[in-house]
């Protein structure tokens, strides 16, 4: 598959690209306080800034998703959250990629709008998932309907992985030190892809902690590398019902979380056959289910 990205600036657009292209982290005046010490300084943030997606299908035009996210890696935000919908299933789904161009003001790029555009021939009924929303720690579908529904998205994980529980205590310092813009900031999320050894294979970070797994799975469909079955996902927060079915989506067998994980969560991971791990950190960890992924 051929993405389309947005073409390298002329010398004379390159000062407005990096005026207008927003950056991971953004540099901003803070006061700290330490006892009686009172200090002025200049700290790095995390960056948060809409991205509208929307999708291009036989002729039409949907608007999918507006979410809050950390700019960069946007395309593949974009195909992770079109693989979790069940819109896209295989990497040559997406035919191209590219930020909106707005014609009113000199063929300029807006870089918070995403076009998609899939294959004519795909055979989806894209008429009921058009939705102008903002996504939150909230959203998504809940209870016996969402199970339903992720029933038509997936299917029972068919993976014979077996990892050694030092392996899995592992995994959280390396998505740890993996954490470029983390070290900076100090307030993203972070989504890692590890294989049976314990080697990371990716990372993706976001203030959404859905959106960095979205990038993660994103960049693993458009890199052929689903389904999943011998890797596994490490997140840095908690383990929602979202980050459950998103990893089932992708077919991965092992989804662990340096938090807790939901009811709901649990209930996925039982009904697709995936383990799932929490509180893993301080060399301990809990496995809620699919005990039988780790050796004894």
């Amino acid at each position: 598959m051929a993405l389309h990205r947005p073409t390298e600036p002329h010398a004379a657009e390159a000062k407005r690209e990096r005026i207008d292209r927003p950056g991971a982290s953004t540099r901003t005046r803070v006061i700290t306080y330490r006892g009686a010490d009172v200090q002025q300084r200049l700290d790095a943030v995390a960056t948060e800034e809409p991205l509208e997606i929307r999708i291009h299908y036989v002729g039409n035009d949907y608007l999918s998703s507006v979410t809050m996210r950390t700019p960069g890696n946007d395309f593949e935000l974009a195909t992770g959250w079109l693989l979790a919908e069940g819109i896209v299933r295989r990497h040559d789904d997406v035919t191209r990629m590219a930020y909106c161009v707005d014609r009113e003001v000199g063929e300029e790029q807006r870089y918070n709008i995403v076009n998609v555009h899939l294959r004519t021939d795909m055979q989806r009924d894209l008429g009921s998932i058009e939705r102008n929303f903002f996504t939150t720690s909230a959203c998504g579908v809940c209870g016996k309907a969402g199970l339903d529904q992720l029933a038509t998205k997936a299917t029972r994980i068919d993976s014979g992985l077996s990892i050694p529980p030092e392996t899995i205590r592992s995994l959280p310092e390396k998505l740890r030190a993996a954490q470029g813009v983390f070290e900076r900031t100090g307030g993203l999320h972070a989504a890692g892809l590890f294989d049976s050894s314990g080697t990371l294979l990716g990372i993706r970070e976001d203030v959404g902690r859905h959106n960095a797994l979205d990038k993660l799975l994103g960049w693993a469909l458009l890199e052929k590398m689903l389904p999943l079955s011998d890797c596994i996902v490490v997140v840095s927060g908690r383990a929602s019902y979202e980050l459950a079915q998103k990893c089932v989506v992708a077919g991965v067998p092992i989804m662990c979380a340096v938090s807790a994980p939901s009811s709901l969560a649990i209930q996925v991971a039982d009904d697709f056959n995936m383990t799932l791990i929490g509180f893993l950190r301080d060399e301990r960890f809990n496995v809620y289910a699919g005990a039988e992924r780790i050796q004894r």
